[in-house]
């Protein structure tokens, strides 16, 4: 595997095991994402997964648990663009 960047095709990441969250739902609204061999996170859209990864450090992706635990994010669920039909 090259090394991952943003943007890299998710088929290049042969090495690495996707996870899905529990939380998905069945229509497909959920993101996958895999530890990289360089400790960082790449994080791909469940219903592309032959498209683009965005490729996080350790700590940009512990930062953004740790806000979206913390309610950082909370906001964006109330937007009336971002909710679902």
């Amino acid at each position: 595997m090259r090394d991952a960047y943003n943007g890299i095709s998710s088929l290049e990441l042969r090495d690495v095991r996707w996870f899905k969250s529990g939380r998905s739902s069945a229509q497909g609204n959920c993101v996958e994402v895999a530890k990289l061999p360089g400790g960082g996170v790449a994080m791909r859209n469940s219903r592309h997964p032959e498209g683009p990864a965005l490729v996080f450090t350790h700590g940009e992706f512990e930062a953004f648990v740790q806000g979206a635990w913390d309610g950082d994010f909370n906001d964006l669920l109330r937007s009336p663009e971002l909710r679902s039909p």
